[in-house]
């Protein structure tokens, strides 16, 4: 099912603050660059929009407010992108390597104490599923656990 513009960017925004960001997921995984790069690009691009509408106009004259314009919904654009990136991202179930690893850490993390909710014990899991598993670990198991992992 085809989800909308809107409904894929909000879940974008959420598994932005599901996935934990750690350093030793960044080689592995890109959502901890694409994270960062589409927070940066939330908090600077609107600006940098504005400033490049007026400087252009002001400089170059009103025949050159469509350019101006272009420009600026192509800045507004880049943040929207990596929401509609994460989203999407949300959604794939993982391919069937990972899927075997998911698997490998769930029943190594339930043999050590872990209370799994009944979401994260699934046998097609996404990566929003993989998200919350990773950050379960990240703060719900030991150091010398997580060390082991990675």
């Amino acid at each position: 099912m085809q989800k909308s513009l809107i409904s894929q960017m909000q879940l974008g925004r959420q598994y932005a603050k599901e996935w934990p960001m750690r350093k030793e997921l960044a080689p592995i995984f890109a959502e901890f660059r694409v994270i960062k790069a589409t927070e940066l690009a939330i908090s600077v691009m609107p600006l940098l929009a504005v400033i490049t509408l007026v400087l252009q106009t002001n400089w170059l004259g009103n025949q050159y407010v469509p350019q101006s314009l272009a420009i600026a919904f192509f800045f507004l654009s880049l943040p929207a992108q990596g929401l509609l990136w994460l989203g999407k991202r949300a959604d794939t179930p993982l391919n069937p390597s990972l899927n075997t690893w998911y698997q490998e850490l769930f029943n190594k993390m339930v043999a050590n104490g872990y209370d799994a909710p009944m979401q994260l014990q699934s046998r097609r899991p996404t990566y929003r599923t993989l998200a919350k598993l990773l950050k379960d670990m990240f703060e719900k198991m030991d150091k010398a656990f997580t060390k082991e992992q990675f």
